[in-house]
This record gives structure tokens, C-alpha cells and sequence, in this order.
């Protein structure tokens, strides 16, 4: 092991971004150390309608992004590299001239509205899924580009490259075009049984297979600062490691299991609930359930269930916030505790939820048409999500463990959604096992592990989550009132099992 030095991490949400300072602090030779982390820059990430088409902010984004690097350098920080994680599937598209064609789409744009059932059409379900590994999210990048080939769009007539979300941002950064593995595998072109891009596909489609480029892995050394940016923000060079750039898989590296199979949760504006894997599970069964196999670091594969998560709550606090009815999600919280429970359920994966113009509206109008007292007061409404989403989790984990035949014993979760303390222990209560909880910056944590372990500061990943333990708390919940969550649990499944 050498000395450990400075890395600066960068971590997007669909809702914010962070720049994080992580430091190994040894008190003395032979100390294994702590990870030390430091937030430098927090910054909002907000999307921007224009004309019929939602947007991200991507020029806003790379200015937050430059300011992050610049305040580590003024708050006397050091960092050696620099790596990028962020959520999946979206993309820019880079002209021959290395210029940006257009704005990228956000997810939940509207303009892959039907685009799962023509696509399929047109290459087939059972295949498309048995080369991909993957379930059917409309927003997946296969669906946005079929969706932009219908509608002739010229974008992909003078694109040169497709660059996703963390490579574009690389590059803005480096002048170096790469594509990481993690990220290439959640836009559903990545044939996982070849480890490679599915060529064949993508000209059936319609698609110029010299748009992508070759996947490199997690811990590949991508380049350095462009001299022009050191200029700009008067810092020295720095280099770019490409880590498990998609969000998910940077968190799961950062989960404090033992050795052997676990499964997690990672909680933030959508929920992802998981077990890793050597290989792939392309089974019908995962198809059935609508599972999904996504690359993760050192040669894994996560076999995980997305679910909506604390989305509809937040969608919820803006809607109220607008209206001038604003709570904190703490107070939130405690006005769900003190509400009735059990009173009613949503499916938070029915797509009603993806993005509603009235988040409220459509959790009421879910109740009514599935017979259920209507929630009316916030307290109701939260109360309602929480209990959905922690008896969600427990199918999505029995789920898992019949399609692996493995049992676990509980829980780990992850992310910023921990800090909501009464949703890991309706989660410990919906299972019916312990939920382990922590570390919250799990994502940011993996991002600096991934460059750590690239740089031989550290030596493995083991190393890693032994650094992770000693390093960050973690809380455990002790399921309570059992059967009363196991007669919930009936109700729900009944109830969402008509609604879908």
C-alpha cells in the first residue's frame, strides 16, 4: 500500500450533484486509516422544458462541475484524479467536428412513449432481452434513439459519437472520447453474453455502429484536464479515472457486506434493489419479473429490480411547496408516523407515477380506483408512499432470492434515502428481517474506492469495504410488528396485483 493521497469525487442524482473531497487518514505508520469525506460543492440539477421536450441542463452542469474542481484546489486540497458517476441511459451526441449536437433528452421525456412495444415489433421481445440482459424501461437508450430514428431526426444524421451522461462530461473535461462498461450495459445495445455492442442490432435498427465506442473498465485511467481548463480555473493537471461511472454500480462497491452473496437496496430518487452476480441470469423468470442484469465493477453483473422510490415523495413536497403548504421531508416524516397505517397502498412502479403533472392527484385517483380510503392529508399521503415502497421491497426480495436461490438474511441499504429513518424500519418490518443501513454517500464513497484501488493506494476491492466499515457508521433495524406487516403485505399484494 503507498501513501494515500486525495481524490475528488463527483456524484449527479437526477436531482442534484456533489463534489467530494475523500482522503485516507492514517494517525500513525501501519494504520489501515479512515476515509475522511468532504463535501466542496452541492448544486442543484434541474431539468428544462423546451417546447414539447424535457432537457438537462448539460451546459449548467458542466459549469457546476468546473466550480467543484476549482473549490477543491482553493480549499487547499490536492486531489490526484478525478471520477464522474451519474444515472444511466442518457446521452449526448458529438458532431465529427467534436462539437455537441443538440441538448441531450432527459429520462422521463415523453418522446419514448410507445417506443418498448415498437421496438420490440420490430426485433423481437425474447431476443432483445436475451442479448441484453435487460427489463424494459421506456427510457432506456435503445428507446431513445429508436424514438429520434421514427421521428427522422437530423441530430442522428450528423452525430459522429454517443458519449452517456459521465463520458460526455469526461470529455468536455479531457478532449477524450471513451464509453464505460457500467454505463454501456444500461442502454440495452450491449449484447452481455458477447461483452460487446450488440453490432447486429443496432444496424437492424438503423443506427451507424461506428457511434459507439469500444467499453473500457472501471479504474481505466482516462487522461488528464485539457490545458485550457487548468488555465480557466487556475489548477494544476489532474487525471480522469473512469470508476463504475453509472450511479448504481459506484454504490453497490461501497456496500459494508462479508464476503459471500448479499443483497441491497440502494435508496435515493429511485430505489434499486439487488444481489450481485459473476454472470448474467438471462433466465425467462428474469424476464417474467421484469429484472434487469447491469455491469458492475471487478467482472460483476448486478441481477436488480428498479423501483420508483422517494421520486413520488419529492414530487409530492414540490407540488405542496408551490402551493405554500411546504414542510421539511423531516417534518414530512413525522406527520406520516402519527397517520393512520395501513390504510392505503400504491404500486409505485405503475407508470402513472413516472411523471405526473399532479403527483397527488395520481396517488389518490390509484386509491380510488382500487377501492382504497383516498389519502387526503400530507401525512396520509407520505405515510401511503412509505409503507408502499417498504412492502414493494420485500416482493422485489423474495423475487430475488427465487430467481438466484439464495436467502438473505437482511438487508443492506444505501444512499441518501437512509436518512429517512422510519422507511428503513418499515422496510425492516415489511421483510420481517434486519436492515442494515448506511453508509449515505455510497455512490460518492465507491466513486473514490474505484479510484483508490486505480491508483494502488489501496489494493483491492476487499480492502475497500474493510476501509468503508471502520469508516462509516452503520444503522441496524429489528423488524417489529410482524404480523401485522404480513397481513399489510397481503392486502397490498392483492390490491397492486389488480392494478397492474
Amino acid at each position: 500500500m503507498k501513501d494515500s493521497s486525495a481524490v475528488l469525487a463527483f456524484d449527479m442524482g437526477a436531482s442534484s450533484g456533489r463534489a467530494l473531497i475523500g482522503e485516507i487518514i492514517r494517525q500513525e505508520e501501519g494504520d489501515p486509516g479512515l476515509l475522511r469525506i468532504t463535501e466542496i460543492h452541492r448544486f442543484p440539477n434541474i431539468p428544462v422544458q423546451i417546447g414539447e421536450h424535457l432537457h438537462w441542463n448539460i451546459a449548467a452542469l458542466f459549469q457546476e462541475v468546473k466550480h467543484g474542481i476549482q473549490k477543491a484546489f482553493q480549499a487547499g486540497y490536492s486531489p490526484e484524479s478525478y471520477g464522474m458517476d451519474t444515472w444511466g441511459v442518457d446521452f449526448g451526441l458529438v458532431d465529427r467536428n467534436g462539437e455537441l449536437v443538440g441538448i441531450p433528452y432527459h429520462y422521463r421525456d415523453t418522446h419514448t412513449v410507445g417506443m418498448v412495444e415498437k421496438t420490440c415489433a420490430q426485433v423481437g421481445r425474447q431476443r432483445l432481452f436475451d442479448e441484453s440482459g435487460l427489463a424494459f424501461m421506456p427510457f432506456n437508450t435503445i428507446f431513445q434513439l429508436n424514438a429520434m430514428l421514427k421521428a427522422n431526426s437530423p441530430k442522428l444524421e450528423i452525430a459522429d459519437k454517443l458519449l452517456l451522461t459521465p463520458d460526455l462530461l469526461h470529455y468536455f473535461l479531457t478532449g477524450q472520447k471513451v464509453c464505460e462498461f457500467t454505463m454501456a450495459t444500461t442502454t440495452q445495445l450491449y449484447h452481455v453474453k458477447n461483452k460487446a455492442w450488440n453490432t447486429e442490432l443496432i444496424e437492424e435498427l438503423g443506427l451507424d455502429p461506428s457511434l459507439f465506442i469500444d467499453p473500457i473498465e472501471p479504474g481505466t485511467i482516462i487522461g488528464q484536464l485539457q490545458e485550457s481548463i487548468c488555465q480557466e480555473l487556475n489548477v494544476p493537471a489532474m487525471k480522469a479515472i473512469a470508476v463504475a461511472s453509472h450511479d448504481t454500480e459506484s454504490a453497490v462497491v461501497a456496500v459494508p457486506a462479508g464476503a459471500g452473496s448479499f443483497a441491497y437496496l440502494v435508496c435515493g430518487t429511485w430505489s434499486l434493489l439487488g444481489t450481485e452476480l459473476s454472470e448474467p441470469l438471462i433466465h425467462p423468470d428474469v424476464l417474467e419479473l421484469e429484472f434487469s442484469n447491469e455491469g458492475g465493477a471487478f467482472d460483476t453483473f448486478q441481477l436488480l429490480k428498479n423501483i420508483m422510490g422517494l421520486w413520488i415523495i419529492q414530487e409530492c413536497k414540490r407540488q405542496w411547496d408551490r402551493d405554500g403548504d411546504g414542510y421539511s421531508f423531516g417534518e414530512l416524516v413525522e406527520l406520516a408516523r402519527d397517520a393512520t397505517p395501513f390504510r392505503s397502498f400504491i404500486a409505485p412502479d405503475d407508470l402513472r407515477f413516472m411523471n405526473p403533472t399532479d403527483m397527488i392527484a395520481a396517488i389518490q385517483q390509484y386509491c380510488q380506483e382500487t377501492g382504497q380510503p383516498i389519502p387526503r392529508s400530507q401525512g396520509e399521503i407520505v405515510r401511503c408512499i412509505l409503507e408502499s415502497l417498504a412492502l414493494r421491497y420485500r416482493e422485489v426480495l423474495e423475487r430475488v432470492e427465487t430467481l438466484t436461490g439464495n436467502l438473505y438474511s437482511g438487508l443492506h441499504m444505501v444512499g441518501g434515502g437512509i436518512q429517512n429513518e422510519l422507511l428503513c424500519q418499515f422496510t425492516a418490518n415489511a421483510l420481517g428481517r434486519p436492515v442494515w443501513a448506511g453508509p449515505i454517500e455510497a455512490s460518492a464513497i465507491g466513486n473514490m474506492l474505484v479510484q483508490f484501488i486505480a491508483s494502488g493506494t489501496i489494493s483491492s476491492r476487499e480492502e475497500g469495504v474493510e476501509l468503508v466499515k471502520r469508516s462509516f457508521p452503520m444503522s441496524s433495524y429489528e423488524p417489529d410488528q410482524g404480523q401485522e406487516w404480513n397481513q399489510a403485505f397481503a392486502r397490498f399484494s392483492s390490491i397492486t396485483a389488480v392494478s397492474v
